[in-house]
Formats: structure tokens, C-alpha cells, sequence
């Protein structure tokens, strides 16, 4: 090879090595351009997953299940029968419950007629002291000219001593007799106002035998069977309102710093893949550490500790519509792109608002009706 090719050899080698190394500064530039401007602004972790609320459904009066009129995975509406209970309990209670207020009415008003026997009671005993009085006078003037004895003006004493007695028995009586109603009609006394409260009770716990979902959603962990005797409080199944979702971003300690309530952030969920993407903010941020609210926290007092980096929940809204478009499941896998870029917000939760964050009216009772039957029940036995 002559000196002359070797040369142009090289010089072709040196302006490719060249070329290299610029282009390897170039896409290094880019790439701390790329990381300043965009990757700097945004955290992502594929530690994420679906969360939901778990409204767990449970009866408020014992009794036997007779029906059961929703099953596993399927859509329930707030306000609908779900499960049934034996109503015949409580259509005996009911019955007793009424028989009672009518009892205690009718006793009220036999304590409201004593009282006006006992007035005229005592009126009698004082008529009688009276009479017992006027008797003893006549007869003390002739015991002192000896024209009636002795004798007959002791007993004539004796007898005004025993009228007083009964009087005053009767005034007694009177006085008890008025303290049991006094200040109050027989429909307003509290013996009467018991019997109404027993009344509504039995009357809710009749209605409580037809178990309503609180909340729109889908059906699961159904555990409630046919037959069944189930006590109040025992969970029957499980509703999730599968449009009220966010999801947990569990974030390395490390990525915290930056994060703050509000912050924009995207969501691709594994069931769909990087095709549809949701569109969230940051609602806030977890209290503590996973680990720190497990059910053995780690103990990290100990010769042999280790460190572990920590992750701290952070929850992202999800959209109504999108959510509609795309339903997703509790416990599915995500992937969370927080972006940081907007530093406005608060590290911390924001202030509870005074509106409940969560409400159902499906299980209010129409108490009218039954306080209307209360009082019904009251005039027929208050009549004549």
C-alpha cells in the first residue's frame, strides 16, 4: 500500500471516528435536553393498581333469608331488593307492639278516670268528717248535764278521729293518683310515648326484612344463602360501584419530593395496553408507608437490618367518562405518569369538605307513615 493511500485511509478513519463521537455528544445533548425539559417534570412507577369502594351489605333485624334476588357479577341498582327476609317475625311483633300501645293507652285513661274518683273520694271523706264533727258537737254539751254518757261521746271523737284519718288517706291517694298525669294527655304520657316508640321500632324492623342495595354497582362476595338465619350485622355480599374507581401509585420515597395534590397524571392500565390512556390528578397522598401500616410492621431495631426503600401510596383521580368508555376492575395492574411540572399544590392533603364524600337515601324510611298509624291506633282506643 503506498504512503499516499494509507493516508487517505486514515484520514477516512479519523473523520468517521469523528463523525461518531459527534453524534454521540449530539444524542447525549438531546438526551439531557429531553431529561431537563421533560423526564425531570415527570415521575412513573408501574407499581399501581385499581381501587375501589367495597360497600359490604349486611342486615338490620334477624331473621331467615327467603329470597335472594342478585348473584355474583351482576349489576344491582341503589334502592333495589336484593335479599328477603322471612317476614313472619315481624308481623307478629308488629301485632304485639300495637296491642301494647293500645294497653297502655287504656290504662292512661283508667289512671285519668281514678283521679276523678279519687277527687270524689276525698270530697265524701270530708262530707263524712263533717257530719262526724257536727255529731260530736251536739253530743258534748248534753254529756256535760249528764243526758247522754260518757261513753257515747268517746265513740262520737273516736269516729271524727277516723273520718280524719280517711280523709287524709283519700287526699294521699288523690296526690299519688295526680302525679302519674300530671302535665300531660293520655296521648302524650310517657308510658304512651314508650308504647309509640315500640311501635316504630316493630314497624321498621318489618319493613328492614326487604335488605336494599345502598348503591348502584356490581355484585360480589356473595356469602348470604337460602335459609339462612342471619343476625343484624351479618355481612351478606359485597357491592362495588365500579364507577367511582381510582387508583394507588405506590411511589419510592424518593420521588416524593415533588409531587403535590392536583398534579396532572396519566394512567395505562394493563388490560388495555398503551391504546387507551386516563387522564387523572392527584387527590393526595398517603399518611405513611406501606409497610408502616401492614399487619406486622417491619422491625427494623435489629442487628441484621437492611434497608429497603420505602413506597408511599399516592391516590389518582380517574374520570367519569373514561371509565364509561373503558370499565375497569378492583386490584388491576397500572402504570402511573405523575407530572411534576406544576410545584402550586400542597405536599399535604387538603381539608375535609363539610359535604359527605359519600351518601345514600335508599335505606330512609318513610317514618310518616308509621307515626300516622301510631296515632290512629291511639284515637281508637282513646274514643268512647
Amino acid at each position: 500500500m503506498s504512503t499516499e493511500t494509507q493516508a487517505n485511509s486514515n484520514n477516512k478513519r479519523r473523520a468517521v471516528l469523528a463523525g461518531i463521537t459527534v453524534a454521540f455528544l449530539a444524542a447525549g445533548a438531546a438526551y439531557g435536553a429531553y431529561y431537563a425539559l421533560v423526564l425531570s417534570k415527570r415521575v412513573e412507577t408501574d407499581n399501581a393498581y385499581v381501587g375501589g369502594n367495597l360497600v359490604n351489605v349486611s342486615s338490620q333485624v334477624a331473621g331467615s333469608v327467603v329470597e335472594i334476588r342478585a348473584d355474583e357479577t351482576q349489576l344491582v341498582r341503589a334502592g333495589m331488593e336484593i335479599v328477603r327476609l322471612d317476614p313472619s317475625d315481624a308481623e307478629v311483633a308488629l301485632a304485639q307492639a300495637e296491642a301494647r300501645l293500645g294497653t297502655a293507652v287504656r290504662q292512661q285513661r283508667e289512671r285519668y278516670t281514678n283521679v276523678a274518683q279519687y277527687e270524689a273520694l276525698v270530697g265524701q271523706r270530708r262530707v263524712e268528717l263533717k257530719a262526724k264533727q257536727e255529731d260530736l258537737a251536739r253530743r258534748a254539751p248534753l254529756a256535760a248535764d249528764r243526758l247522754v254518757s260518757g261513753e257515747d261521746v268517746a265513740h262520737a271523737r273516736r269516729a271524727v278521729d277516723d273520718a280524719k284519718a280517711a280523709l287524709e288517706v283519700a287526699q294521699k291517694q288523690l296526690a299519688a293518683a295526680r302525679v302519674t298525669v300530671a302535665g300531660v294527655s293520655p296521648a302524650e304520657h310517657p308510658a304512651v310515648l314508650a308504647a309509640k316508640a315500640d311501635y316504630l321500632a316493630a314497624w321498621l324492623a318489618a319493613r328492614r326484612n326487604a335488605i336494599v342495595a345502598p348503591v348502584s354497582g356490581y355484585v360480589a362476595k356473595r356469602s348470604v344463602q337460602v335459609g339462612s338465619r342471619i343476625a343484624p350485622g351479618t355481612p351478606l355480599l359485597a357491592i362495588v360501584p365500579l364507577d367511582q374507581l381510582w387508583v394507588d401509585a405506590n411511589f419510592k420515597e424518593s420521588e416524593l419530593r415533588d409531587i403535590r395534590v392536583g398534579q396532572p397524571a396519566t394512567v395505562v392500565a394493563d388490560i388495555y395496553g398503551g391504546k387507551v390512556v386516563y387522564h387523572g390528578k392527584v387527590m393526595g397522598l398517603g399518611a405513611g408507608t406501606g409497610s408502616a401500616f401492614s399487619l406486622l410492621p417491619a422491625q427494623n431495631a435489629t442487628g441484621n437490618w437492611i434497608k429497603v426503600v420505602q413506597r408511599v401510596p399516592v391516590r389518582i383521580s380517574l374520570a367519569p367518562k373514561e371509565l364509561a368508555a373503558h370499565p375497569l376492575r378492583v386490584g388491576l395492574s397500572t402504570t402511573v405518569d405523575v407530572d411534576i411540572a406544576n410545584q402550586g399544590g400542597s405536599a399535604l392533603g387538603t381539608v375535609a369538605a363539610p359535604a359527605p364524600a359519600y351518601a345514600t337515601n335508599v335505606l330512609d324510611q318513610p317514618l310518616q307513615q308509621a307515626r300516622a298509624a301510631t296515632d290512629a291506633i291511639v284515637a281508637r282506643n282513646m274514643a268512647n
